[in-house]
């Protein structure tokens, strides 16, 4: 699973959400939202900033690029 991947599914669990509920609040199915987190697919640019910005996170650190601002454990 790549960083993007494992990342998407820290910054979900931290939040205490379903993959379905945060589908609903980004604009896109829970297949497509299933697809990024498992690593199947990967976003374009513009549902990317919108991943980030629900999460409270940049790009660089939904994408692996930079650490998260909170630890998995959180």
């Amino acid at each position: 699973m790549s960083a993007f991947s494992e990342n998407l599914k820290t910054c979900r669990k931290r939040l205490h959400e379903s993959q379905e509920v945060v589908a609903v609040h980004c604009g896109m199915s829970s297949m497509s939202y299933r697809r990024y987190e498992s690593g199947e697919r990967e976003p374009p640019l513009r549902k990317l900033c919108i991943l980030a910005d629900y999460y409270g996170v940049t790009l660089d650190q939904l994408a692996g690029r930079d650490p998260l601002p909170f630890g998995e454990d959180e």
